[in-house]
C-alpha cells in the first residue's frame, strides 16, 4: 500500500513524498513525485531522476529547481531514494561512497548485499509500475536522467532497458565506472571480481556494444571545475564510445562549474526542454 508522507502545492501542481513496502528491495522504500498542473486533466509524460552519492529522495526536489520547468512542460518528476535503508547489514554505513545512499542503481550479486541492494529491479520494474498504476502517467513517454552516481544509473538503465525509457540525459555522470575508484569499489563489493559483470553496468562498455540506441540524442552537462572530473567521471571515455556507436551525443563542458546543485540548477531548464521534445512526440 502506498503511504503519503506529505504533499505540497507547487507551481500549480503537487509535490509529494511517499513510502511503500518494496518487494524488490524487501524493505520499505521512499520516493518523491512532482505532478504538474497538467496532470489534473489527464496522464502526462514522466521523467525519473536518479540522485548521487549520499542523497535521498528529497535532495533533487529541494535543490534542483526543476518543478518550475516541469510545470511549464507538463512533465511528472519521480525521484527514488538512492539505496535500501535499515538493512541491518554490518558495515553498511561505514563508507559514504558505498552502502547507505550508494546503491549504484544495480542489482547486487554478492552476499550480503544481494538481499536488499536491488535498485535496478526496483526502479525499472517495481517503481515504474507503481507510478503507472497510482499516478496519471503516460506509459510510452518515460525518460530518465540523473547526477553523478545517478547519471551513471540513468545512462546504464536507459541502455539496458531502452523499451522502458524513451529519453536520457545526465549531469556529471560516472561515465566509465569500471575504470574509476568509485565504480571499482562498488562493483567489486556488489558484483564480485568477475569483470564481465562489471561491463554490464558500465555505460561506456554498454554503448560500445550498441549502434545508435538513442537516435534522438543524449545530453550530458559537465562542469570543468568539478573536483571529481579527472579521477572519477571520465566523460571522454563515454564520448568516444558514442562516436564509435554512431550515437548522437551533446556533451557540454562548462568552465568554472563544480559538481554540486548550483551547477545542476543552472542547466536544469535545458534538460527539461530536451526531455520534453523527446517525450511529447
Amino acid at each position: 500500500m502506498l503511504e503519503c508522507i506529505s504533499e505540497h502545492a507547487c507551481f500549480g501542481g503537487v509535490q509529494g513524498f511517499y513510502r511503500h513496502a518494496s518487494s524488490a528491495i524487501g524493505l520499505p522504500m521512499r520516493f518523491s513525485v512532482y505532478q504538474p498542473p497538467q496532470a489534473k486533466a489527464g496522464p502526462v509524460p514522466v521523467l525519473f531522476y536518479l540522485a548521487g552519492l549520499t542523497c535521498t529522495e528529497e535532495t533533487f526536489m529541494i535543490k534542483a529547481g526543476a518543478q518550475r520547468f516541469a510545470a511549464q512542460h507538463g512533465i511528472m518528476l519521480v525521484a527514488p531514494d538512492t539505496s535500501a535503508r535499515d538493512t541491518g547489514i554490518a558495515g553498511v554505513a561505514d563508507s559514504w561512497d558505498f552502502g547507505n545512499g550508494a546503491g549504484f542503481y544495480l542489482d547486487a550479486m554478492q552476499q550480503p548485499w544481494s538481499a536488499h541492494f536491488r535498485m535496478e529491479s526496483y526502479i525499472v520494474h517495481e517503481l515504474r509500475a507503481l507510478i503507472l498504476r497510482d499516478f496519471p502517467a503516460r506509459p510510452a513517454h518515460i525518460g530518465i536522467f540523473g547526477h553523478s552516481m545517478g547519471g551513471h544509473g540513468a545512462l546504464v538503465l536507459a541502455l539496458r532497458h531502452p523499451d522502458k525509457f524513451q529519453s536520457v540525459s545526465a549531469f556529471a555522470p560516472i561515465a566509465a565506472p569500471s575504470q574509476c575508484p568509485w565504480g571499482q569499489k562498488a562493483f567489486g563489493l556488489y558484483l564480485g571480481p568477475d569483470s564481465a559483470r562489471w561491463q554490464q553496468y558500465d555505460a561506456s562498455a554498454l554503448m560500445a556494444a550498441r549502434t545508435t540506441p538513442y537516435p534522438q540524442g543524449i545530453l550530458i552537462d559537465q562542469g570543468l571545475g568539478d573536483q571529481f572530473l579527472q579521477a572519477q567521471l571520465l566523460p571522454h571515455i563515454f564520448e568516444a564510445a558514442c562516436a564509435a556507436a554512431n550515437q548522437p551525443l551533446t556533451l557540454r563542458r562548462h568552465p568554472g562549474y563544480d559538481h554540486g546543485y548550483y551547477f545542476i540548477s543552472t542547466f536544469m531548464e535545458d534538460h527539461l526542454a530536451f526531455h520534453s521534445r523527446n517525450l511529447q512526440r
